[in-house]
């Protein structure tokens, strides 16, 4: 019997679409956390700091992806465990 191994971390993380999904939840949910914590200086066209910003874009970027790959591991290992 062939014994399947789990996939590596960074299969999991570009595979089955998840670069995308994760993209458009920054894209929202980034927009959304710049809106309410910089709208205001935005709007006054104050200076604000690009890293933060940035920053709050790459966080729901990085949660999407890590909740996706710990749920296809799981899903994995439910599909491949011998009972």
């Amino acid at each position: 019997m062939k014994q399947t191994s789990t996939p590596d971390y960074l299969q999991l993380a570009l595979g089955d679409g998840t670069p995308k999904k994760a993209l458009m939840t920054a894209i929202v949910v980034g927009t959304i956390l710049t809106i309410i914590n910089h709208g205001d200086e935005i709007l006054k066209g104050e200076s604000f700091n690009y890293i933060k910003i940035i920053l709050t874009y790459c966080v729901p970027y990085c949660v999407t992806t890590w909740g996706a790959i710990h749920g296809k591991r799981a899903q994995f290992l439910v599909d491949h465990s011998s009972n």
